[in-house]
């Protein structure tokens, strides 16, 4: 019986120059693309040719004297109310992940109405707060008082905005700390003990920068929130930019360009706002971001090896 050998060779596969390889063509993209620039030049002639918006109004009152001032206002409400809302949202996180149960309770509890019940009901509570309590008193429990003042008195439109919109704002401030912290494993915090660091060093050398990763991006966006809400106070006669339009437009009946002043002035301190919010999260998620960079150049190394 005779047999033949056959041998088998694979052909190598061309080389493929990567300085001469182009994109696949994609239909669909080019197609998404044509239908975005067609909606985005239908919006533009819009603005441009309906001459409803009076632009020319718009161009006169956005510096306006009165609208600056209340763009002052929102900006002045929207930082105290952070601030405030902020460290009251520390201690409140910090309750709830205590183990001792009457305060984790209470900051649970506190959390829980100042989430559920609208701002804009807040406001109005604590703008009226004179008709449930005439008078605020300082003094012994059950004892005899030292100190009074008329609840009409301290309760203006102003520190009844400041308390509505930092309350509202601390409840929210307290869940996204307390998710930070969480974020961060045990592991950390025991290998910090083991080193003989404080619970306090713990906490604002080891805990907290790795926490604030996880805390920033969610705060940015409770700013811009907050800055927005700030419109909410116009219901209370608060001068804030809404306000400052509101009175414009209700002398000279001039809505729609008014408004647009302040939709102007919300966007710029707003896009502000984020760029800030960008470069804080760069500052913090620099040790992630080097990591990151690293492994795509290990799994090469590795694929090379």
């Amino acid at each position: 019986m005779t047999g033949a050998l056959v041998m088998t060779t694979t052909q190598a596969p061309p080389d493929i120059d990567v300085a001469t390889a182009r994109n696949r063509l994609r239909p669909a993209r080019i197609l998404g693309g044509a239908i975005l620039l067609l909606v985005l030049l239908g919006v533009l002639w819009f603005l441009v040719s309906n001459e409803r918006f009076e632009w020319d109004v718009v161009a006169e009152y956005l510096f306006n004297p009165s609208v600056l001032v209340g763009l002052g206002m929102s900006i002045l409400l929207t930082v105290v109310g952070m601030v405030l809302g902020s460290v009251l949202g520390t201690v409140l996180a910090a309750g709830q992940l205590s183990d001792f149960w009457p305060v984790r309770a209470a900051c649970v509890a506190f959390v829980g109405v100042f989430r559920g019940i609208p701002p804009l009901v807040q406001l109005i509570f604590w703008f009226n707060l004179a008709y449930l309590l005439p008078r605020i008193s300082v003094g012994v429990p059950f004892g005899p008082e030292l100190f009074s003042w008329s609840t009409n008195d301290l309760i203006t439109p102003l520190t009844a905005a400041i308390i509505g919109l930092s309350l509202h704002e601390a409840a929210y401030m307290a869940e996204i700390i307390r998710a930070g912290i969480l974020s961060v494993e045990q592991g950390q915090r025991d290998a910090a003990a083991a080193m003989g660091f404080s619970r306090w060093h713990t906490f604002s050398r080891i805990v907290l920068p790795q926490a604030m990763r996880v805390i920033i991006p969610p705060t940015g966006s409770q700013v811009i929130a907050l800055l927005k809400g700030t419109s909410l106070v116009s219901v209370i006669a608060m001068g804030d930019l809404l306000h400052a339009v509101q009175v414009i437009y209700n002398r000279t009946y001039e809505v729609v360009p008014m408004l647009i002043v302040a939709v102007i002035w919300y966007l710029v301190v707003v896009t502000v706002l984020t760029v800030v919010q960008r470069r804080v999260e760069e500052h913090f998620g620099r040790g992630n971001a080097r990591v990151a960079a690293r492994r795509p150049a290990r799994r090469a190394k590795e694929a090379l090896s």
